[in-house]
């Protein structure tokens, strides 16, 4: 093994170590106070919502050419990437939206 190798082995390791303790060290701190766990719930149940009505509503077209190798979409992956960008652009306009309106609460205060 190169010393390339071993570090780049030791960069997952880290990585992953990383991973893991920034998800199971805010849901430790959230089991003292219940509530907080209850709006996270909220928000993940929002936004699987809010993809499965973008999934619903996208195409699952499939241009000739996405069909052969290298990419070999299926209807199914092309749905999914539709929805995946359907969800996107609507939480970048809700974000922005919120952005601005801030700004403009602020002004007037």
């Amino acid at each position: 093994m190169d010393t390339y190798d071993i570090l780049l082995y030791g960069s997952y390791i880290l990585v992953a170590i990383g991973i893991v303790a920034a998800v199971l060290m805010p849901l430790i701190k959230s089991l003292d106070n219940p509530k907080s766990l209850m709006k996270t719930a909220i928000g993940i149940v929002g936004i699987v919502v809010l993809f499965f009505i973008a999934y619903s509503i996208s195409s699952n077209e499939v241009l000739p050419k996405f069909e052969a190798a290298p990419f070999n979409l299926t209807p199914f992956g092309s749905q999914i990437v539709g929805g995946m960008l359907i969800t996107t652009y609507i939480l970048s306009i809700v974000a922005l939206g919120s952005i601005v309106l801030t700004e403009v609460t602020k002004a007037i205060k």
